[in-house]
């Protein structure tokens, strides 16, 4: 099956598209070697938690304030829980106020974006490269050097902690 098979059949089955714009040449290239993760919904229902799966699938919010990822502060990484995809890095997440875990910069290549309007004003979704699975929205509010704030739903991250 080729690559054009395959996220036809991704899309197909509900998936959200999303696009690679704002990435930097090597992310993009990252990102196209990744090979997608396609899963019938029902598929989806076994694998997450009904949480993960209103927030990864139907792009969904938890409510601010109940992650334990934002008490995390072990050095590790952050995958997608969806399909463990490496997304974030421990030494970029910050506190940024919001009540969700927070991040100035991701993985190259590990996300996708898309303009969202649910909120009626135009905001940057992103998702994961690998299973499409929604994690939050970025907005150039965050710290430097990169001003951004990856706003990332809790319930959508696994944490891995370095090992000793």
């Amino acid at each position: 099956m080729n690559r054009r098979a395959v996220l036809k059949a991704f899309f197909s089955l509900g998936a959200t598209p999303f696009i690679f714009s704002g990435l930097s040449a090597n992310a993009q290239e990252k990102s196209k070697s990744i090979v997608p993760l396609v899963l019938t919904e029902a598929q989806w229902k076994e694998r997450l938690s009904s949480d993960a799966f209103r927030v990864l699938r139907r792009e969904g919010t938890e409510a601010p304030n109940t992650s334990v990822l934002n008490a995390e502060k072990r050095k590790g990484r952050y995958v997608c829980a969806g399909c463990d995809l490496h997304l974030f890095d421990s030494e970029h997440k910050y506190e940024s106020g919001t009540g969700w875990p927070s991040f100035f910069r991701a993985v190259d290549g590990s996300l996708g974006t898309k303009r969202d309007f649910k909120m009626i004003l135009p905001r940057t979704e992103y998702h994961c490269a690998r299973c499409g699975g929604h994690q939050g929205h970025v907005f150039d509010d965050g710290p430097k050097p990169t001003g951004q704030r990856y706003c990332n739903n809790g319930v959508a991250l696994k944490f891995i902690a370095e090992s000793a």
